[in-house]
């Protein structure tokens, strides 16, 4: 079966970076991504580029520039964040039915969460970022809707994907999962705003003693604490320090959202039950098999009721 990126040839590409004036050397590296494809492109002048080619289908080109937008905008008030380059007045370029952009090499390492000094400066940076994000709503991407998120890839999963062996456990413990979740929600206030979305290590570079962000691809309406639990691992200790410790950092700029805590587990059951759907409808791209062989185990399905079990419990004792 034939997919979209398999047009990505390396000729293609090639010619698509250099019409959008970008001059290559013919220097071509593939990066890590599996939503998109990305890639890192020598240049006849000056530094390595990367170039990301977005999934067909996945956004339109308004709401990929509005996320484009909002990237420039927090660059302008000096966040730290890798925005797309700008090139004859857009930075969203076509070729043959591919969007791409175009943003400079960034270099760093992850963030290192048991260092309270990147934690802090975590901390810092994000409430700077929510307080963009509040002042300059999305009105094109996707608002977060916790329970009607985990509702639609629950029951996608159920009807199309759970190994049968445990596809009525796993009914079972989605229908108390979300039951618990709807009564959390329903008990917390949380204001909307422009958040990254995917704020985890893999997406921050940490350089000159502070935090570079990267791929705002997720980049959506959502309450706060979305970004910052992400920031936690651990036992249920180690994460109550590190609470402490980012809001330490964000309190110097805004007041921590100490309500939205009630808010971590469930987010945590949304992004576990929404992985597993978007594994499922990126099955049919080839790269996605050979990466995660055991996604069609009956094995990986045991693990996920138990995991799923386990976020019940987690919602009953929270942090």
């Amino acid at each position: 079966m034939s997919h979209p990126f398999d047009d990505l040839t390396p000729d293609y590409m090639l010619d698509a970076v250099d019409a959008a004036g970008f001059l290559s050397d013919g220097r071509l590296l593939q990066l890590n991504s599996f939503e998109n494809r990305v890639y890192q492109v020598g240049q006849e002048e000056g530094p390595p580029v990367i170039v990301k080619f977005y999934r067909p289908q996945r956004w339109s080109d308004e709401q990929i520039l509005e996320e484009h937008a909002f990237s420039l905008f927090l660059v302008a008030r000096d966040l730290p964040v890798v925005a797309p380059i700008e090139k004859n007045g857009t930075t969203l370029f076509h070729c043959d039915g591919f969007a791409f952009a175009v943003f400079r090499r960034a270099g760093g390492h992850a963030p290192e969460l048991d260092n309270d000094n990147h934690l802090e400066q975590l901390g810092r940076t994000l409430a700077r970022w929510h307080a963009c994000g509040s002042d300059r709503p999305y009105e094109l991407r996707h608002t977060m809707d916790p329970l009607a998120d985990i509702r639609a890839a629950s029951t996608f999963l159920i009807n199309d994907v759970v190994d049968l062996n445990y596809r009525s456990q796993y009914r079972d413990v989605c229908g108390q999962l979300l039951e618990q979740i709807e009564q959390h929600l329903a008990e917390v206030e949380f204001p909307l705003l422009n958040v990254h979305g995917d704020c985890h290590t893999g997406n921050i570079l940490w350089r000159d003693d502070k935090p570079h962000f990267v791929d705002l691809d997720d980049s959506l309406r959502a309450p706060a604490m979305q970004d910052i639990w992400m920031l936690l691992s651990g036992e249920q200790d180690e994460q109550q320090h590190q609470l402490r410790v980012l809001a330490r950092g964000y309190d110097t700029f805004l007041p921590f959202p100490w309500q939205q805590t009630a808010l971590i587990e469930p987010l945590r059951t949304r992004r576990i039950i929404c992985y597993d759907a978007w594994l499922a409808r990126r099955w049919d791209d080839p790269a996605f098999p050979p990466a995660f062989p055991w996604f069609e185990s009956m094995s990986y399905w045991r693990d996920q009721v138990t995991l799923l079990q386990q976020q019940l419990r987690s919602l009953q004792t929270p942090l």
